[in-house]
Formats: C-alpha cells, structure tokens, sequence
C-alpha cells in the first residue's frame, strides 16, 4: 500500500513544472497548483513569482492537507483513493462527483454533491464488496469519459485530451494509468471517440 505522501510526489511528477497555458481554465499552475489556490493559502498578495518559485515538496503538502485529508478521501476504500486523489487534484470536487454519479449507476441512492461523507463511503465501500475486482476500473472509465466530455463541450480543452498527433493527450494517458491495460482505448477506438472534433 502506498502513502498518501508518495501518491502526493506521483502527482507532482504528473503535473510537471510550471505552465500558463491561456487555454487552461485554471490558468498558471507550478505543479498542478494553481495561482488562486496559492492566494487562498497564502494571501491575495501571492503573486507569479511565489508560484514559480513554489517547490515539489511544498505542492505535495498542498495536495496532502488539501485534496486529500480535507475532502476526506481516507474515507474511501484503499484501492479507490489513488485514482480519486489524483483526479481531486486535476477537477476538483468534480473527483468526488463523478464518484456519487457511478454508485447512483450501481443503483445506490447518493446525493451528487461533491462531498465524502458518511453516505458516499458507505457506498463506496459497498460498492468494492460488490465488485473488488471492477470498481477502481470503473472509476477510471469515468474519469477518461469525464476528460472526452469535457473536449466535446469546450474545442479549446481537445488539446489536453488529443494530442498534436491525434493521439490520446495527457488527459486520457493521465486517466488511463488508473485503468487495468484490458480496459484502455486504442488508438482506433480513441481516434472513434474524438472524430467529431475535426
């Protein structure tokens, strides 16, 4: 079983450095930490260069005490937390709803609210009994869905989820190291998903 810790330096390695893609909604980020989110801990005064100059260890910490510990993802079942943690820190409560919305699939009733609770454990944890063997799988299929929507409603997010190439992007590899090899897409399969986009 990893740690939290090391599932927080994966993440960091995912994110890379620092970028200001004008097509990211998030805008700058240093390791997938985004200016806003450096302002909320550290006050409005941060600016650019606090971001630039924000190191690993100091993102991994973040991504421990905030998008791990806060939302309250050691709640979940252990083989499901890497995958939601990862996602916690690319979408936001987004991880958590996309969560809610495949154990409402599974036929349990749950608020898709974005928050672990009680409700959303006991489902989870449920849903694991069920299905030990699928449902981090599942989870996965989601989230590469989530990404493909995401490129269907927004033409200036299709880079993150196809690469220059036509290729799978970050965004679907991202999802995809979640996701056992039998469950990934090929490239037909990818190049089917995405052949709307032009």
């Amino acid at each position: 079983m990893q740690t939290v810790e090391s599932l927080a330096r994966e993440i960091v390695r995912r994110e890379g450095g620092y970028v200001n893609d004008p097509d990211d909604p998030g805008g700058a980020t240093k390791f997938g930490v985004t200016l806003a989110t450096l302002r909320s801990l550290r006050g409005a005064r941060a600016g650019i260069d606090d971001l630039r100059a924000l190191s690993a260890e100091e993102a991994a910490e973040i991504y421990v005490r905030f998008y791990y510990a806060r939302p309250r993802i050691d709640l979940l079942p252990e083989p499901l937390r890497a995958s939601v943690f990862d996602m916690q820190v690319n979408a936001g409560a987004n991880a958590v709803r996309i969560l809610q919305r495949l154990m409402t699939a599974f036929g349990m009733k749950l608020r898709d609210d974005g928050v672990i609770g009680q409700g959303t454990a006991r489902a989870a944890q449920k849903a694991m009994a069920m299905a030990p063997g699928h449902l981090v799988d599942a989870y996965g299929i989601e989230r590469r869905n989530y990404y493909y929507r995401l490129g269907d409603l927004r033409p200036a997010s299709r880079k993150f989820a196809r690469a220059r190439d036509g290729g799978k992007g970050g965004w679907i590899t991202r999802a995809e190291e979640f996701i056992a090899a039998r469950f990934h897409f090929t490239r037909a399969q990818h190049d089917e998903r995405v052949r709307t986009w032009g």
